[in-house]
């Protein structure tokens, strides 16, 4: 009743578009995905100008949807949402790393990353970053999510062969 409350529509208006609660939150966690990646590529667009660091720098800041769907994201961490919830993450990463692959890329020819597989380092970063530190998944207490966020500079730094703390401010 809340949703329908809060959208101004009947019931029925509703279930004419969508089958289930379900079906209405996997559509709203997609346009939450689509906006996401519209809101990064708009920032990669306006800067193309910045090493590829910087560009890295501004793709960890603003991709945390975190603060933008707080509540939805609770939601999705229902254990009956489970299913919904890995195709958010499997969605994200699928959206997401031909974007990261780009600055990894610029990364390659500027010689401050050194691989030979960009997109796959992006999926493997987004899908580790992702999945291994989601508490919706796992309930690590405070002291483990510290230390996978601690040893996080250093993973990625091996994984795109950038010097030594390139990516300590991941940390601070």
């Amino acid at each position: 009743q809340g949703l329908i409350d809060t959208i101004g529509i009947a019931k029925g208006t509703l279930y004419h578009h969508f089958s289930s609660k379900n079906e209405i939150l996997e559509a709203v966690v997609e346009q939450m995905v689509d906006e996401q990646v519209e809101k990064i590529k708009e920032l990669l667009n306006n800067n193309t100008s910045l090493p590829a660091l910087e560009k890295f720098r501004l793709l960890i800041v603003e991709s945390n949807m975190e603060e933008d769907n707080e509540q939805l994201l609770a939601n999705l961490h229902h254990p009956d949402n489970y299913e919904i919830h890995g195709r958010h993450l499997a969605r994200t990463i699928e959206e997401m790393a031909p974007l990261y692959a780009s600055v990894i890329t610029d990364g390659c020819k500027e010689k401050v990353f050194n691989t030979k597989h960009p997109l796959e380092c992006a999926e493997f970063i987004l899908g580790g970053v992702q999945f291994i530190t989601d508490v919706g998944f796992y309930n690590w207490s405070n002291e483990q999510l510290s230390r996978r966020a601690s040893a996080l500079p250093a993973l990625i730094e091996a994984q795109l062969g950038a010097p030594e703390k390139s990516f300590d401010f991941l940390t601070s």
